[in-house]
């Protein structure tokens, strides 16, 4: 085990659970395109026990990575869980033999992937299960209420505790608001993608978190000389600079960052933890203007 790291963005509220808003994606740990299994699996049981170490309480994950793959990594390095980890999954897709991510929204395919989560992680009952809906183009129109009442219902069954919508239009999050508490919102954004200024700002109001993800690959925003500039006066790199700069966003943004290494997982925590100064984020909010 490494030196514990101090982690940066003190805590959230999340349901009836309060995590770090420094807190970790487990997508990259299964193999290519998010399919089989990792490279390196002691090197991937190692990085998900030095983020627990370290305090992290917050870990993304779905069966549909690997599938199986990622939650049965999870369920070998820390089960027996810690009271004080929160594990949120998600459903809405399944996976083909040639890697895509085909829609399962049914009632029937809905109740499937819960019991999959719930079986693969070894639990009785999921922490969070968010919704996710649209495509690998983003949320695209349509209603939400069919498969959030189902993943309500699991709830009242006591098969999940809280639920999160991802993926998703500002409309459809009011209309699963309607059907059920939302704790989280599991949307791309980033420091060049900022449609969801809005959404960021209402959710805050309501103490509901917001969770920003990257396309597969990592966070590549566009060539920005601000952000090279302001990763160069920090003595920093552009992730980094890109992590910080969320955090200090808006105080409901929970950061999810992925690897499989160790040590990118110390670089993504020291980096999260940059301080930027006004001048800094003003010059990196344009980015996205």
């Amino acid at each position: 085990m490494s030196t514990p790291l101090s982690l940066p963005g003190g805590t959230w509220p999340l349901g009836d659970r309060t995590v770090t808003r420094f807190g970790y994606g487990a997508m990259q740990l299964a193999g290519p395109w998010v399919m089989g299994p990792p490279a390196d699996r002691d090197g991937a049981l190692a990085v998900l026990r030095e983020a627990v170490d370290w305090g992290i309480t917050h870990i993304d994950t779905s069966d549909a990575y690997g599938p199986h793959v990622t939650n049965e990594l999870i369920r070998e390095a820390l089960h027996p869980y810690p009271e004080s980890l929160l594990i949120a999954t998600k459903v809405g897709a399944n996976r083909d033999a040639q890697g895509g991510w085909p829609t399962a929204r049914r009632p029937e395919e809905l109740r499937r992937q819960v019991h999959e989560n719930l079986r693969s992680l070894g639990v009785d009952t999921l922490d969070l299960v968010n919704m996710r809906m649209g495509d690998a183009e983003g949320p695209q129109p349509g209603s939400i209420t069919e498969a959030f009442e189902t993943l309500a219902a699991l709830q009242q069954e006591g098969l999940i505790r809280h639920l999160g919508v991802s993926n998703v239009t500002a409309e459809q999050v009011a209309e699963a608001r309607v059907v059920a508490p939302v704790v989280c919102v599991q949307n791309l954004y980033n420091l060049a993608h900022r449609h969801d200024d809005d959404l960021v700002e209402q959710l805050a109001a309501d103490g509901i978190a917001y969770v920003p993800f990257f396309p597969l690959g990592g966070f590549s925003p566009v060539q920005s000389e601000a952000l090279s500039a302001v990763a160069a006066r920090l003595g920093s790199t552009p992730m980094s600079v890109a992590l910080a700069w969320l955090l200090q966003r808006s105080p409901n943004i929970l950061l999810i960052p992925g690897t499989s290494k160790v040590a990118h997982l110390r670089e993504n925590v020291v980096g999260a933890g940059l301080s930027l100064s006004a001048e800094d984020v003003a010059a990196l909010d344009g980015i996205g203007s």
